[in-house]
C-alpha cells in the first residue's frame, strides 16, 4: 500500500483541506524547532566587539571625545572596567576601541587603557593622514602590538557632486599597508562610500572597514545611488563592513525601529551583498546608550545569524575581525585563528 493511501486510511473522516492544514502545522512546528536548534548552536560562540569607544572626561585635560549626546547627559567616562560587566553576560569576551578623539595624545591613552585590561584586544587609533608627520606617528604607534588600525574619513573632497581622493592622503595611507594596519571609516554617507570604492582601488592591499553601514537610511531620491555604491563596495574584496548600529534613530523621524522584520531585511540585503567573509560585529558602546542595550544588540544579530549557520556566525562574531584587525588574544576565553 502506498504511503499516501496509508495516510488516507489513518485520517479517514478528515477532509483533504483539514489534513493539509495539519501537515502544514506539523511542518511549521518542525521549522520552529529547527530554528531554535540553530539559535542554540550560536549561543556559545565567543564574541569580539569590534567597535566600542573609551574616554575619560574627568581627566585634568578632559577628553577630545565623550560619546553621544544621550550618554554625555549621564556620564563623561567610558572605561573597560565599566564596559566589561555589561558585555560579558552577553557572551562578549574581547573588544576593540575605535578612537574618535582628534587628540594625538589620546592614542597613547587608549593603548595604556587596553594594556591594563585584557578584555581589550586592539586599538583603532586616530591619526590624520593629511599631516606631514603622519608616517612618523604610524611608525611610532604600530610598534605596540595592540595598535591595529586607525580611523580616518576625510581623505577625499567632494566638489560639484564629484568625489575625488586627496593624493597626499592616499600616499600616506599606503603606509598603513606597510605597517599591516587597517583603516576604519565612518559614518556612512554617499560621498564616503564612493570615496571608499576609490580608495580600495587606489590601495588594493589596504583593509578598509565601512563602519555602521546598517545605519544609513536611503531616501527615495538616493535609493538607487545607494544600491549602486553598495554593489561597487561589495565588488572590492579589500572592503569590509561592520553590521553595527542596526538599531538606530530613523533618519526621517528619529524613531528607533525595533520590529525584527525590517531590521532583518536590511541585514539580509547587506549580508547578501558582502557575504559571510566580510561582515563584522560591534556594539558602538556607549553611543548605543538610549538606543539599545548590549544584550539587545547581541540578541538581534544572533537571531539573524542563527539562520545562517554556525560557520557564518563565527565569522561575523570574531573570525572576520581577527583577519581584518589581526587583534591580540589576551585571555583564555578569547578565540584565536591559530
Amino acid at each position: 500500500m502506498s504511503e499516501f493511501r496509508k495516510l488516507d486510511n489513518m485520517h479517514e473522516g478528515l477532509s483533504r483541506r483539514e489534513f493539509l492544514a495539519g501537515a502544514a502545522a506539523t511542518a511549521a512546528i518542525a521549522s520552529w524547532n529547527s530554528a531554535n536548534a540553530q539559535s542554540a548552536s550560536v549561543d556559545n560562540i565567543p564574541i569580539i566587539d569590534a567597535h566600542i569607544h573609551l574616554f575619560d572626561g574627568a581627566r585634568p585635560l578632559g577628553a577630545g571625545y565623550m560619546g553621544s549626546q544621550a550618554y554625555r547627559a549621564i556620564s563623561k567616562t567610558s572605561l573597560p572596567s565599566m564596559y566589561g560587566p555589561l558585555a560579558r553576560p552577553a557572551g562578549i569576551v574581547g573588544a576593540i576601541v575605535v578612537e574618535s578623539s582628534p587628540w594625538i595624545d589620546d592614542n597613547l591613552w587608549y593603548l595604556e587603557q587596553c594594556s591594563d585590561n585584557p578584555i581589550m584586544v586592539g586599538v583603532s587609533g586616530n591619526l590624520d593622514p593629511g599631516r606631514p608627520d603622519f608616517g612618523q606617528y604610524v611608525a611610532h604607534f604600530h610598534k605596540d602590538p595592540l595598535y591595529r588600525a586607525i580611523r580616518s574619513s576625510r581623505f577625499y573632497s567632494a566638489d560639484n557632486g564629484k568625489v575625488v581622493l586627496k593624493p597626499d592622503q592616499v600616499a600616506n595611507l599606503k603606509l598603513l599597508t606597510q605597517a599591516d594596519l587597517a583603516l576604519d571609516t565612518a559614518n556612512p554617507s554617499m560621498n564616503l562610500m564612493q570615496a571608499n570604492v576609490l580608495l580600495a582601488d587606489a590601495i588594493p592591499d589596504l583593509r578598509i572597514i565601512m563602519d555602521h553601514l546598517p545605519s544609513f537610511d536611503a531616501t527615495p531620491d538616493n535609493q538607487q545611488a545607494y544600491e549602486d555604491v553598495v554593489k561597487e563596495m561589495a565588488a572590492r574584496p579589500n572592503l569590509f563592513v561592520k553590521l553595527t548600529e542596526v538599531y538606530h534613530p530613523r533618519l526621517t523621524d528619529g524613531v528607533i525601529v525595533k520590529d525584527y522584520e525590517p531590521l532583518r531585511a536590511r541585514l539580509e540585503y547587506l549580508f547578501d551583498a558582502f557575504g559571510e567573509d566580510r561582515v563584522i560585529f560591534g556594539t558602538d558602546y556607549p553611543n548605543s546608550y538610549g538606543v539599545a542595550t548590549i544584550p539587545e544588540e547581541v540578541k538581534l544579530v544572533k537571531r539573524f545569524f542563527s539562520a545562517k549557520g554556525r560557520e557564518a556566525a563565527e565569522k561575523y562574531f570574531w573570525r572576520n575581525s581577527a583577519r581584518v584587525y589581526k587583534w591580540m588574544k589576551r585571555a583564555n576565553d578569547q578565540p584565536s585563528l591559530t
